[in-house]
């Protein structure tokens, strides 16, 4: 009887071995069977999926065969693994080993956008809506609402997002990426304004993050910012009109078809620099570390007036002699060439509504006191010959376009998409 107990014993375990061996085998064939591919293929794996439902979608689309043997393994040797959701990059000559080597990893497929500095709050909308691989959850928003989507209701989007390459994966937001910029410009403009020069009239970093705009959108020359800053702050301080073409063209919106005449120099618009004293209500654009930095950080130095000389690099004066010489020398010659500041390569922007300043930021935020009169008196030919530029025929354009991109409408009292 004991003897034919052992007999079975015996028997048993030959038998288990046996079992075991053929396991091992198939699973062992399982992991190393090439995938069943002719060309790169992209596994889109959707957020709370799990490794048992791919690997059975996968046989069924004949990539692989025995995907059993791969749940077996995947359960016993990678139980407490979680399955990353995006893209898995899966080519010829894969075998499925390193397939499941890469889901363990959660090495899936990344894509970048590039927000630009000086692009508008349209043109970054208009950026992100040709991402296909990114979820699109705010086409249909208005600017206040997405900004409401964002967390940040009472917040002018103009400007508050961080020009930067962003990374994301297939099945993240539109939102989570704005999330991200908006974040990283807090962070940048934090960061700045702690360091900031002692003597800088901004009351808040608002405030700073406006006039870095202004920088950003006349600086042709990363070098000249510093002395750009450092003309609008004196201006400032001695109650000059700032007198920038970027804001008369924000302020226009829709209506900019690349000329800027004298009657629209003389348009009060709440962005017309050429008519509102201190700084306009908000942003006119995003702007990047360098620009926030020279607005904390101006060029010493008695320039109150620039022209651009065609290159990208300006002429800086002292008084205003020298720089109508200046302008004759380079602005009336009507270069073909002539650009106050060379406008970035943007992806072209699909129609978004027109954006709109939140009714807090209608009074411009003058450094030198709410309601602050420049002190100029002179009239307005004399005014016109003061310009950064020079002084359009009223029947002409002036020579500085400032971007390819139309800019977005100017704010009204209800935000639009």
């Amino acid at each position: 009887m004991i003897r034919k107990l052992l007999v079975l014993l015996e028997t048993g375990v030959v038998l288990a071995g046996l079992l075991l061996g053929v396991a091992y085998w198939q699973q062992n064939s399982a992991l190393h069977q090439t995938l069943n591919l002719t060309q790169e293929q992209l596994l889109d794996v959707p957020s709370g999926s799990s490794p048992t439902g791919v690997l059975n979608r996968l046989q069924a689309e004949g990539v692989i065969k025995d995907a059993f043997w791969l749940r077996l393994y995947w359960r016993f040797n990678l139980q407490n693994q979680s399955l990353h959701s995006g893209e898995y990059r899966m080519a010829p000559g894969m075998n499925a080993e390193s397939l499941l080597d890469l889901w363990q990893k959660g090495e899936v497929v990344q894509y970048s956008v590039t927000l630009v500095e000086g692009w508008t709050f349209r043109q970054v909308r208009a950026a992100l809506g040709k991402q296909v691989k990114l979820e699109q959850t705010a086409s249909d928003l208005s600017d206040t609402e997405l900004m409401a989507k964002l967390g940040h209701p009472d917040v002018f989007p103009e400007g508050r997002f961080f020009p930067d390459t962003y990374r994301y994966v297939r099945g993240m937001t539109d939102v989570e990426l704005l999330k991200q910029a908006y974040n990283r410009l807090d962070e940048v403009l934090q960061e700045e304004w702690d360091q900031r020069a002692p003597d800088v009239p901004y009351t808040d970093p608002y405030q700073a993050l406006i006039m870095a705009s202004l920088v950003e959108k006349e600086t042709g020359v990363p070098q000249e910012r510093g002395q750009i800053a450092g003309v609008f702050v004196r201006r400032l301080q001695q109650g000059m009109l700032l007198q920038t073409d970027p804001t008369v063209i924000y302020g226009l919106g829709d209506r900019y078809n690349g000329k800027i005449t004298r009657a629209l120099l003389k348009e009060p618009t709440p962005y017309n620099t050429y008519v509102i004293s201190g700084l306009p209500p908000t942003p006119i654009s995003m702007v990047g570390r360098e620009a926030i930095h020279a607005a904390m950080h101006p060029v010493a130095g008695n320039s109150l007036y620039f022209v651009a000389r065609g290159d990208g690099s300006h002429v800086f004066s002292a008084d205003l002699d020298a720089h109508n010489a200046a302008v004759k020398e380079f602005q009336l010659k009507r270069r073909t060439d002539y650009r106050s500041s060379p406008a970035p390569v943007v992806v072209p922007a699909q129609p978004v509504d027109a954006v709109e300043t939140p009714a807090s930021a209608q009074q411009s935020p003058n450094p030198q006191g709410t309601g602050a009169q420049a002190t100029q008196s002179k009239p307005e030919e004399a005014k016109s010959e003061e310009r950064k530029g020079a002084a359009p025929d009223p029947s002409e354009p002036s020579p500085k376009p400032q971007t390819d991109a139309a800019a977005p409408s100017p704010p009204a009292s209800d935000p639009g998409k």
